[in-house]
């Protein structure tokens, strides 16, 4: 999963950034509301953590252009203006949460998966396919109960696939999830991904199915290459 972190205090942005990507997160850390702005329209997110108190747009503006322009990504505010006031201007505008600082991480990684749940229609924490589980409160997947260890790049790709579970899923769609704007986006490494991702689940009910011109589709059943 791809996330958007705009936050000024330096210090702390590495901080989150370093963290979310330890949580299996592909990071842009931006450090000013122009910038963020400016990745809201040329990039694709599936959640923006965004403080209130940025320099040359606010936060709050931020929302309020993103929401404008029809924008559905969810929104996580941070700040350090806890008040009622301060939270009910920014729900208004369109966030989703609001955290005040300083908080506990592990509150804000709730959050999060609360939000990115809800994005998806997915009340429930879990997700099923076939013998296929993952646990999104703790972003582990098992087969039959049994842990299945994943590196970072194959969880990412399995991620993406499970949350759009029986649909299609293209190669930019992956990509999205999967690089940084730091990163250059490859082709062949996600096909190099998903051979092993299909090495891993042989022994299972489930298969990744290529569909020529489209994309990868996780599915209950053999694959189809």
């Amino acid at each position: 999963m791809r996330i958007l972190l705009a936050e000024d205090h330096r210090p702390l942005a590495d901080w989150l950034s370093l963290t979310f990507e330890r949580s299996n997160y592909s990071v842009d850390c931006v450090y000013d509301g122009d910038g963020a702005d400016h990745l809201l329209l040329t990039q694709q997110y599936d959640l923006v953590v965004l403080d209130i108190s940025l320099p040359k747009l606010s936060g709050n503006e931020v929302v309020r252009r993103l929401r404008a322009r029809a924008g559905k990504v969810p929104v996580l505010m941070l700040t350090a203006n806890n008040s009622i006031e301060g939270r009910v201007a920014s729900l208004d505008l369109g966030a989703d949460d609001y955290l005040g600082k300083p908080f506990s991480v592990k509150e804000l990684e709730a959050r999060m998966r609360a939000l990115l749940r809800r994005s998806e229609q997915h009340p429930s924490p879990y997700w099923q396919c076939g013998s296929l589980c993952y646990d999104s409160n703790t972003r582990t997947f098992s087969i039959d109960s049994a842990m299945l260890a994943l590196p970072p790049r194959e969880h990412s790709v399995l991620e993406t696939l499970m949350l759009k579970s029986g649909k299609t899923v293209s190669k930019k769609m992956i990509a999205d999830a999967l690089f940084a704007m730091s990163e250059s986006a490859s082709s062949e490494a996600i096909e190099v991904y998903i051979h092993r991702l299909r090495k891993k689940l042989a022994q299972s009910d489930v298969a990744i199915v290529t569909l020529r011109g489209l994309g990868y589709i996780l599915k209950q059943g053999s694959a189809l290459d």
